[in-house]
């Protein structure tokens, strides 16, 4: 059975305001709101970028999908994880502060933020039993929310291919265990002919795992912990994992973690992913990372593994070829997409709805 997903056209030219009524277009003809009831809390899972970064999906954008929330008489909540790398997104306090700098406030965007502290009653254990993960950990809010709205920037990742509606639930739901279970087979290694012992990998490891000898990084994996930091840091490309090992089963992972939340829930689950200043690498990534495509559009599904191949395919379409392939070689993302449909998580195939704009 094919899932729906609703389309509507974005071109690079288009301002701020003129995507928003886009939005508000794609919501109302959707109806992707429409099991929202009143005085439901509807949290809206979001990445609000790393410092310096521009390409995640704007506040004035989460403006108009807080305003159809309250149409409903529902109360929009955004809300994300710490991360597991070291940066401004860490802990609750900074990360807060961080989202602020980038306009998502309550006066910018309707909705109060929340993103939770790293303590054990944030965490919550929900059994799956899946290949490699028996017991995911997730953080609390994004099961208990009456309905999960989540808002993606569909672009590339340098671990997963991409990164769309499947990596923000899957990696972005779970709590730092859960982050670290994904990652803890990722230890990467140094290409010593093309490191200079520049120390950016010492600077960004939050596991103190890599010290430089003889001018050259040396990464000690008893203490990695595989987050991949150090291989966005290095400003030579000297820092990769052996993808035939941890590097393939990252993805599988984090799709056992995506149907670990989405299977976790009693409330509904709807998708919206920003098809727009797609980046070679993910939002968590503290620089402007320049466009690899033109902008495509905006999507909404009930299906999480439907909007990611919509967009993938839409993608591959305007550009003539497989970007992301070509921008990251070694990952394959029809991986994750594959696995989460041999789990149930959502379809493969998909009706393409589209809507004039």
């Amino acid at each position: 059975m094919k899932s729906p997903v609703y389309f509507i056209k974005v071109q690079n030219s288009d301002s701020v305001s003129a995507v928003q009524e886009k939005l508000r277009k794609l919501i109302r003809t959707s109806r992707i709101f429409s099991q929202i009831a009143p005085r439901n809390q509807a949290v809206l899972k979001m990445h609000f970028g790393e410092q310096g970064n521009k390409g995640h999906v704007k506040p004035e954008w989460v403006k108009i999908i807080a305003e159809e929330i309250k149409k409903k008489d529902a109360v929009p909540v955004m809300a994300d994880t710490n991360t597991l790398y070291r940066g401004r997104r860490t802990n609750s306090q900074d990360h807060l502060s961080l989202a602020a700098e980038h306009g998502f406030t309550f006066e910018k965007t309707g909705a109060e933020i929340r993103i939770p502290e790293n303590i054990p009653e944030n965490e919550r254990a929900v059994a799956i039993n899946q290949k490699f993960i028996q017991v995911a950990k997730v953080v609390p809010l994004f099961l208990d929310a009456d309905v999960l709205v989540d808002i993606s920037h569909f672009k590339g990742h340098l671990m997963t291919g991409f990164g769309g509606a499947l990596k923000n639930i899957g990696m972005g739901c779970a709590s730092r265990q859960g982050k670290l279970a994904q990652h803890c087979d990722v230890s990467p290694y140094v290409e010593e002919g093309a490191c200079v012992g520049c120390g950016e990998c010492v600077e960004v490891c939050p596991a103190d795992a890599i010290k430089i000898s003889d001018q050259k990084s040396l990464i000690d994996g008893e203490l990695c912990i595989g987050c991949a930091s150090c291989i966005a840091a290095c400003p030579y490309g000297a820092i990769d994992v052996v993808w035939e090992s941890g590097g393939t089963t990252i993805q599988e992972k984090m799709v056992e973690y995506a149907n670990a939340v989405l299977a976790g829930r009693s409330g509904p689950s709807v998708f919206i992913n920003f098809a727009v200043k797609i980046t070679k690498e993910c939002d968590c990534l503290a620089k402007d990372d320049p466009r690899i495509s033109p902008d495509v559009g905006l999507f909404a599904s009930p299906d999480p593994v439907s909007i990611d191949k919509a967009c993938y395919d839409a993608v591959v379409r305007v550009c003539g070829r497989d970007i992301f392939r070509e921008a990251h070689p070694q990952r394959d993302g029809m991986k994750q997409l594959n696995y989460a449909a041999q789990l149930g998580v959502g379809n493969l195939e998909y009706d393409l709805i589209s809507i004039d704009g």
